[in-house]
């Protein structure tokens, strides 16, 4: 079983401190939320993550602030347009039968056409409680994008294939965030489950994974009520 948290955003300009100190957290919050992260050798000791590169073996990246920044001073160095696109980190935890935990993100870009991201892939076994919304939470409070969701493939196809969804547009999962401009828009007898976050923005319960129509359903409703339409294009801010 695999589903994935993603939070998206438009230009943000941020120092590798600030990267940094955001993945910092991003790790802590996921050790705390999902025990195989959480379980090193040692108790109360993280796994060690492993950052994959475009060239080369994956080599070892420690959960500690110091050593984030390193990989993301390393990275800016080695792609020259990385103050366009933004610095970006991809990391896997493996090891634990039938577990694999991804984690990709860029962000700190001033492009006006590439969403800046944070996506975590999650493969559990199929008996495991996986804490969707205090993941998608952690994902909105520490990197404040402008949507974000909990989602899979099945629900991704049905977004495609009946409701004209594109790549790259805002959307949601069994599980959505919205920013504080997009909840905004959100239409009066929306029948589902909202929840204040204490850094701005709401965290909506759409559906029970598995309930894909209804998905849909709510997806169509938030586009056609604006609160799923894209950033203005060429981009001029991070969030709606």
């Amino acid at each position: 079983m695999r589903r994935v948290v993603r939070g998206f955003w438009g230009p943000r300009v941020e120092s590798a401190e600030a990267l940094a100190r955001r993945w910092k957290l991003t790790l802590d919050q996921l050790a705390g939320l999902l025990p195989v992260v959480g379980s090193g050798s040692v108790a109360g000791e993280a796994r060690t993550w492993r950052q994959i590169h475009s060239g080369g073996p994956a080599t070892e990246l420690p959960q500690d602030e110091e050593s984030i920044l390193a990989a993301l001073y390393a990275a800016q160095e080695a792609d020259g347009w990385s103050a366009r696109i933004g610095s970006g980190l991809q990391l896997v935890l493996a090891g634990e039968p039938d577990w694999k935990i991804e984690v990709s993100g860029t962000g700190g870009g001033t492009s006006e056409f590439l969403l800046q991201s944070m996506v975590i892939g999650i493969k559990s076994p199929d008996t495991a409680e996986i804490p969707d919304a205090e993941l998608l939470t952690a994902v909105a409070e520490v990197w404040e994008p402008d949507f974000g969701d909990v989602t899979d493939d099945d629900v991704l196809d049905a977004l495609e294939d009946d409701g004209g969804f594109a790549v790259g547009e805002p959307s949601i999962g069994w599980i959505g965030y919205l920013s504080p401009g997009r909840a905004a828009l959100l239409p009066d007898g929306t029948a589902v489950a909202r929840k204040e976050l204490s850094g701005g923005g709401v965290l909506l319960d759409i559906a029970p994974r598995g309930n894909v129509k209804d998905v849909l359903r709510t997806y169509l409703q938030l586009r056609d009520a604006g609160a799923l339409q894209p950033l203005p294009s060429p981009m001029e801010r991070a969030a709606l």
